[in-house]
């Protein structure tokens, strides 16, 4: 298990575990992120994170990935 920061640009990879304060996994979970689906990196700019989930495209800080274990 890694968090997110550290996947690979263009790798499908299945989410495992959200962490972080209940109201920041409430927000991510909101956002698509949740055990058991399919997250894409698309791309990574000064540090924050595109990604592709649930047939979306969600932009989010460094520090929300690195809640996101896949």
């Amino acid at each position: 298990m890694m968090p997110l920061t550290l996947a690979n640009v263009g790798e499908e990879n299945i989410i495992k575990k959200v962490g972080g304060k209940p109201e920041i996994k409430k927000h991510l979970e909101n956002l698509g992120f949740v055990a058991g689906g399919n997250v894409t990196v698309i791309t990574v700019m000064g540090g924050n994170v595109i990604v592709n989930v649930k047939e979306a495209r969600v932009a989010i800080s460094k520090e929300m990935a690195q809640k996101i274990m896949i």
